[in-house]
């Protein structure tokens, strides 16, 4: 079985290229089946290095620099002298010769490019994540104004599968003009924060406003929800089958000369 991948509709410019894997095109078996790239999730490691193979393969690229992730707001940059896996949960690179991955399979990845200076950058962005200030890290760690960025957010799960509790509201209430941005991108569906908590949350929106908030212009998304489309993994469709793990799915982003 071939690769699978998803491509932003429209591109993000200049020679900056991304896509998306799906399930499909790998070696693993159920129920990471079948294009885990995932590392952590118990799945066979010769199982996800083939697959990370067969990806770099298809990409055509170099090498793909995959990040430790840790649900934070670190941003490393990724030169020739990058070793290993570094711990992080954002990175940006100007380089030609290398793909930045981040792995999902619920949380919102987010690729930012300055596709007239030839620079990219990606960032796995959970509510932790877009809560801690990932997105706003990523921004400023980047060598150019906001102004010049483009985003594109990846699959994720959508807000009509993503029910929250108190301790989620609270933490985006608790963020400058978390009010306004809480309105914006949740759905009460009890009516009361302090007695019957129960809320959705859109993280499509709440990363976009927070993009916004940080000088970003223009963000592209398609709202691919993770929950809803079999063509990717989602912890929460895996934890509703009772299934106890599941795998990880990839977004790439790359100069492509």
């Amino acid at each position: 079985m071939t690769l699978s991948l998803v491509r932003p509709p429209c591109a993000l410019g200049g020679d900056i290229e991304a896509v998306v894997t799906t399930r499909a095109g790998g070696v693993s078996a159920t129920p990471w089946d079948s294009l885990n790239l995932g590392d952590h999730v118990g799945d066979t490691a010769r199982s996800v290095a083939e697959n990370r193979e067969r990806l770099q393969q298809a990409l055509g690229v170099e090498r793909i620099q995959w990040l430790r992730q840790v649900h934070g707001r670190d941003c490393v940059y990724v030169g020739a002298d990058t070793i290993g896996v570094p711990t992080a949960d954002a990175a940006w690179t100007d380089r030609g010769d290398v793909a930045l991955g981040i792995l999902t399979a619920d949380c919102v990845p987010v690729v930012l490019a300055a596709p007239r200076l030839g620079i990219v950058g990606v960032a796995h962005a959970g509510w932790r994540g877009l809560v801690g200030g990932v997105l706003e890290a990523l921004v400023a760690a980047l060598p150019v104004k906001p102004h010049d960025l483009v985003a594109w957010l990846g699959p994720a799960i959508g807000p009509g599968a993503y029910q929250v509790d108190e301790t989620v509201a609270r933490a985006v209430l608790a963020l400058p003009e978390g009010d306004t941005l809480w309105a914006r991108a949740a759905i009460d569906d009890s009516g009361s924060i302090a007695t019957d908590p129960r809320f959705r949350l859109d993280l499509f929106v709440l990363a976009a406003l927070l993009l916004g908030r940080a000088g970003v212009p223009t963000v592209g998304c398609e709202r691919l929800c993770t929950h809803d489309d079999p063509r990717f993994f989602s912890h929460r469709r895996a934890t509703a089958k009772g299934e106890p793990t599941t795998g990880r799915f990839a977004t790439l982003a790359w100069k492509s000369s």
